[in-house]
């Protein structure tokens, strides 16, 4: 689908326009209709000027700009919600410590200004796979020491509402050793959900959010900050590449690899990072069982099989 015509002469990429109005409600069709005329009042109001090709995500849209004093940016806008408005006080506590820095934003559309970083060269371009992990480990320690601002979703309360969804996913699974493991995984969530933890996590750091930047090699983006323990910030950094992983027949080595160094890197204990991967495999799969999956995803399985054992 491409995007109609704009008499902002702002084009939305039409994936993103696809997105939202095949999958979005009424609230999310008005939004992107209405985008082209945002980014135009945005533009205006905060005098910008655009400097490169708009670009999208699965639900945002990035637009390259300039400030009038010449310091290259970048204009994120997606609607505003539970997760902009978290993204927002995590960058805030952050203040660009490890993460991409924010400039200002607009409290109504939840658009935020950010700095600019090289889009082009994510951490997946640093080919040793130990030196990706401890640029990630270093990302997580600086994230994880800000103390966590009030108003953000706590990760006892995520770990409640999986639990109580336990019971209706197990039927949706056709292989009795999934139902199984899924069990397992629900298991090492409840012994753990007693002690949440209270450090403010990226929720999703991986190598393709991970950014070369100006002033020092490498920055977080894309935050969806959770107050919990840092044990459960280390799937997606385990679980990244994992189907080039798997055609190499090298997957459960290096994810084995991966936890050992993001586990000594962080100082964190073995045992309970490995429980709060497990929950988060727990997390992973209701949300696909959701989506209408019928099994456990095989890197899924690739992880839970790779982790210290219990």
């Amino acid at each position: 689908m491409s995007s109609p015509s704009s008499p902002h002469g702002i084009e939305v990429p039409g994936s993103l326009v696809a997105s939202y109005t095949r999958n979005g409600g009424p609230q999310e069709r008005t939004w992107i209709a209405r985008l082209p005329a945002l980014v135009a009042d945005l533009l205006g109001r905060w005098e910008l000027e655009r400097d490169g090709a708009l670009r999208s995500g699965e639900s945002a849209l990035v637009v390259p700009v300039r400030r009038a004093d010449g310091a290259r940016a970048v204009l994120r806008l997606q609607p505003a919600g539970a997760q902009t408005a978290a993204a927002l006080i995590g960058l805030r506590a952050w203040n660009g410590d490890g993460i991409v820095r924010l400039l200002d934003h607009d409290p109504e559309s939840g658009a935020v200004l950010l700095e600019r970083l090289d889009g082009s060269r994510t951490l997946a371009d640093a080919g040793d796979d130990d030196a990706a992990m401890g640029v990630l480990a270093g990302l997580l320690a600086r994230l994880h020491s800000v103390p966590a601002p009030g108003g953000l979703p706590g990760l006892g309360d995520v770990v409640r509402d999986m639990l109580e969804a336990v019971s209706a996913a197990v039927t949706a699974l056709a292989d009795p050793a999934d139902r199984r493991r899924l069990r397992d995984w629900a298991a090492a969530a409840a012994e753990l959900a007693g002690e949440p933890g209270d450090r403010m996590l990226h929720w999703d750091l991986h190598h393709g959010n991970v950014l070369a930047a100006e002033h020092e090699p490498w920055l977080a983006i894309d935050p969806e900050p959770l107050v919990g323990d840092p044990g459960f910030d280390l799937w997606p950094a385990l679980d990244t590449g994992w189907e080039e992983l798997h055609a190499a027949g090298n997957a459960h080595r290096t994810v084995r690899r991966r936890f050992d160094l993001l586990t000594e890197a962080l100082g964190l204990d073995r045992p309970r990072a490995a429980g709060w991967t497990r929950a988060r495999l727990l997390q992973n799969t209701l949300w696909d069982i959701e989506d209408g999956r019928t099994s456990l995803a095989p890197s899924q399985l690739c992880v839970a099989e790779s982790l210290p054992t219990r």
